[in-house]
């Protein structure tokens, strides 16, 4: 199943990582049952998934409004992504 993950473009042409650089690694070690690995792999991983899910939750249940959740969610896993993206960089660069 790794042939086939898709290469990240942001890495390829500026040779570091972007803020999702990740995220189908980790992905595939939470299929694979290591949820540990998963986080420290991509630590936005499971407020993504939790995204997702409400998103879909948003397209297939009408009667329930999910804006406000979804405003939330995206701004929650945005934060997690960006302070796990400098951390990870700030720990890189001090070792």
């Amino acid at each position: 199943m790794e042939e086939y993950m898709l290469p990240c473009v942001h890495k390829k042409i500026f040779g570091i990582d972007c803020f999702g650089c990740g995220t189908q690694r980790a992905l595939m070690l939470i299929l694979q049952g290591d949820f540990v690995a998963a986080f420290k792999m991509f630590p936005a991983i499971y407020t993504t998934i939790l995204f997702f899910i409400i998103v879909f939750l948003h397209f297939i249940d009408k009667k329930r409004n999910y804006n406000k959740m979804l405003i939330f969610l995206a701004i929650f896993n945005a934060t997690v992504m960006i302070i796990s993206y400098f951390y990870k960089y700030s720990f890189l660069l001090t070792n």
